[in-house]
């Protein structure tokens, strides 16, 4: 047909196009850009829109997530049975049947048992809390903890009912994790975080430590544990602290009290977790008992029952905990400390001296670098004020001509009429060349007088 174009030659075949395909080709190929140039001016066009009204956009959104955050409280607080707590200025926690929020909503195979909490700065200041392994310590620890944060975050609380004064802070010992990337071991991290509670806890504050010491040998174990026990006492911190150091419930101080999470060991030796929280303390961890729960072989089992009986007969740590560690005091430890501190001083003293003298030569540098600075302006000044006062007094010169022609300029316009007079006179086409001769001679005369 005459509309084919050809397009390509082959071995045994040529292509043909038609006008018709060759505009459809090209929007295909140039349909591309234009989506793209599209998309780009209805970006453009969105992003001007919106930068209009960011301000509004912010404070939309920021009333949504309030909006958001409230019916989410709502919500749960209404799906889960909460209560409203009381919030005062007292320094008490009073829990009545207090849950914790997440566990009781894993373990919907069995049903979460609640307890109380009663805490103040004076008669229940610090409550030791002792029990077998996964009796409930740790979780105890931290709902009470969660339903103050609740509390304070405006929300309902998982506790059938709640009054709370403010809490200013509210500190953790709980878990044992290293941190290799710190190289820190993981009792280093347990006394950090430690160091950090006994330097920064208030009488407001709300203490949550969850088996201190565990971390290195038993006696260093137990000695940090009861220390820090005092400390947190002598500071009127309200504390909630877990151990299985059974011993220091055998602590005589006022403020302390005891409680123990209960359990039940049936004839076969085995045990029930019944994990409600009771006044007094418990002498028995049950970790062996827990030990065969999770496949020891029987052997092992009765050979640390029969190392456990000769451990608790030689407990020199009980009788300690009994007289509060008064007997124990010495002065040597005090002085081993004192000396350390000396050396410490010393070392901070030298290092003050060697910046002073630092300091003193920065100051001298300073001082002198002051006065050349002070020099150069002042001499720039003096520079600037000659340069004013040259140029008050410079008189401008008169402009030179310089002569670039063989005649000098002449000196009137009455002369210049008389030369331009005589010039026209010269008839050069009737004049005889002796008249020519006569005038130019003339003409040399007027010039010669003129020079």
């Amino acid at each position: 047909p005459e509309d084919y174009i050809e397009r390509a030659t082959l071995k045994n075949a040529k292509r043909y196009t038609t006008k018709r395909l060759k505009e459809f080709e090209e929007k295909i190929v140039n349909a591309e850009d234009k989506i793209n140039d599209l998309e780009y001016e209805m970006f453009n066009t969105i992003r001007e829109k919106v930068e209009k009204e960011t301000k509004n956009i912010l404070e939309t959104a920021r009333n949504i997530a309030i909006v958001d955050v409230l019916a989410c409280f709502a919500e749960i607080a209404e799906q889960y049975n909460y209560c409203k707590p009381i919030i005062n200025h007292e320094n008490k926690i009073i829990i009545k049947d207090g849950r914790h929020p997440v566990i009781e909503q894993i373990s919907l195979d069995e049903q979460f048992i609640p307890n109380d909490c009663y805490l103040d700065n004076e008669n229940d200041q610090l409550l030791i809390i002792t029990g077998p392994n996964m009796a409930g310590k740790s979780t105890y620890l931290r709902q009470v903890a969660l339903i103050c944060i609740i509390a304070q975050m405006g929300c309902f609380v998982p506790a059938k009912s709640a009054t709370i004064g403010i809490i200013d802070q509210i500190f953790t010992r709980i878990g044992a994790s290293d941190d290799l990337a710190r190289k820190l071991s993981t009792f280093m991290i347990e006394m950090t975080e430690t160091a950090k509670i006994l330097n920064y806890a208030t009488p407001k504050s709300l203490v949550i430590i969850d088996e201190l010491g565990r971390g290195t040998s038993t006696s260093d174990g137990q000695s940090i544990a009861m220390a820090t026990l005092e400390k947190l006492h002598e500071s009127k911190i309200k504390t909630l602290f877990s151990t299985h150091y059974h011993q220091l419930t055998e602590i005589d101080l006022p403020g302390v009290k005891n409680y123990h999470l209960d359990i039940i060991e049936n004839d076969d030796g085995s045990i029930n977790f019944v994990r409600t929280l009771n006044p007094g303390s418990t002498d028995k961890s049950y970790g062996i008992h827990v030990a065969k729960l999770a496949g020891i072989p029987d052997d092992v089992i009765i050979r640390a029952f029969e190392i456990l009986e000769q451990i608790e007969e030689k407990d020199p740590f009980r009788s300690t905990v009994r007289e509060n560690g008064e007997s124990a005091s010495s002065s040597k430890y005090y002085d081993k400390i004192i000396d350390e501190k000396k050396v410490e001083l010393d070392k901070i003293n030298r290092e003050l001296k060697s910046i002073k003298e630092s300091l003193s030569e920065c100051i001298g540098d300073l001082s002198r670098n002051q006065k050349d600075l002070e020099r150069v302006q002042n001499e720039i000044k003096g520079l600037e004020a000659k340069r004013v006062k040259i140029s008050e007094t410079k008189t401008p010169k008169k402009k030179k001509y310089v002569q670039t022609s063989l005649f000098e300029p002449l000196s009137s316009k009455e002369n210049l009429k008389d030369l331009l007079h005589i010039i026209k006179e010269i008839d050069i086409n009737s004049d005889t060349p002796e008249k020519i001769k006569e005038d130019l001679k003339e003409l040399t005369r007027k010039i010669e007088k003129l020079s």
